[in-house]
C-alpha cells in the first residue's frame, strides 16, 4: 500500500516538472523577443519563484512527528525488581535510612554519679567492706579482692574529682596485696586514680586524720564512729552498713554499698 502511494507521488512530480519546463522555455522565448527592461525584471522575478516552487515540490514529504517517548527508569542493582512503577506498591519508592547505631548504653548511670556528688572535688574511701570483698585487717594479710560491681562506679567518679583510698594495715605485704589487687581490677589505667592516692595506716585514728588533712568534700566508711566525728568538718558522708545506723548527722548518707548509692 504505501509503495503504490510513493510510486503515484513520484509520477505527480515528474509530471509537473516537465509542465513547467514546457511553460518556462514558451515564457523566456516571448520575453527575450520583447527586449526591455521591464521584461528583463520579470524575468528575474519568475525566475526566483520558479525556483522556490521547484524547491517545494522536489523536497521528500516531511516526517511523522514521533510521540515522545516516556523515559523508562531501570532498577538499579540496590533497587528490587519491582522497578518505581510496581503496581503492587502504588507509591514512589522511599530512600531507606540506615538506623543510627544503638546508642551506647552507659554501664554505671554517668548523670546520677554526677549529681549525687553535688560539685564534689575532693573524696576519701575506706577500702575494707566498701571496694575490697574483705571485711578485716586480718583478711588483709592473707588475700585481697576488688568487688567487681564497684570498679565501674569508682572510674566515673574519678572523672569528677579527686578520689583517695585509704585503709588500716598490719604489715607492708597487706598494702602490696591490696595494691596488686587494685591494679588487676583496672582501677589505674584510666589515669584517673594513681597509687600515690592509695593511703595506709596502722590505727582508725589515722584514717580520721588523714580525711582532715586532705580537707575532702566527700568521705566513705563503714565505720560509724569515724563518721561521726567528721560530720563537723566534711560536708557529705556516705555511710556503709546493711543496717539502719538510726539517727545521724543531716550531712550523712546511708547505703549498702556504694554501687547501690550512686545506681
Amino acid at each position: 500500500m504505501s509503495d503504490s502511494v510513493a510510486d503515484r507521488v513520484g509520477n505527480l512530480v515528474r509530471w509537473v516538472s516537465r509542465l513547467l519546463n514546457r511553460k518556462i522555455s514558451d515564457v523566456l522565448m516571448l520575453l527575450f523577443n520583447h527586449k526591455t527592461v521591464g521584461s528583463f525584471g520579470a524575468v528575474a522575478g519568475f525566475a526566483i519563484a520558479v525556483v522556490f516552487a521547484w524547491r517545494f515540490l522536489r523536497s521528500p514529504p516531511g516526517r511523522p512527528r514521533r510521540n515522545a517517548q516516556k523515559r523508562r527508569i531501570t532498577p538499579s542493582a540496590s533497587q528490587p525488581s519491582g522497578g518505581v512503577g510496581s503496581s503492587s506498591e502504588g507509591l514512589a519508592p522511599v530512600l531507606e535510612m540506615k538506623e543510627p547505631d544503638a546508642i551506647e548504653v552507659i554501664g554505671a548511670p554517668v548523670q546520677i554519679v554526677k549529681k549525687k556528688l553535688s560539685g564534689c572535688r575532693k573524696m576519701t574511701c575506706q577500702l575494707l567492706g566498701v571496694i575490697l570483698g574483705e571485711k578485716s585487717p586480718e583478711e588483709l594479710q592473707k588475700h585481697a579482692t576488688v568487688r567487681p560491681s564497684v570498679v565501674e562506679f569508682l572510674l566515673e567518679i574519678t572523672k569528677y574529682c579527686d578520689l583517695y583510698l585509704m585503709e588500716t594495715v598490719l604489715d607492708d605485704e597487706s598494702e602490696e596485696r591490696v595494691l596488686s589487687a587494685l591494679e588487676s581490677a583496672g582501677l589505674f589505667q584510666s589515669g584517673g586514680l594513681i597509687k600515690d592516692k592509695v593511703l595506709f595506716c596502722s590505727t582508725e585514728i589515722g584514717r580520721t586524720s588523714f580525711v582532715r588533712q586532705l580537707e575532702a568534700d566527700w568521705h566513705i566508711d563503714t565505720n560509724l564512729d569515724i563518721i561521726s566525728q567528721l560530720s563537723r568538718f566534711i560536708r557529705h558522708q556516705l555511710y556503709i552498713s546493711p543496717m539502719e545506723p538510726g539517727q545521724i548527722a543531716a550531712n550523712v548518707f546511708t547505703s549498702t554499698s556504694l554501687e547501690q548509692y550512686f545506681s
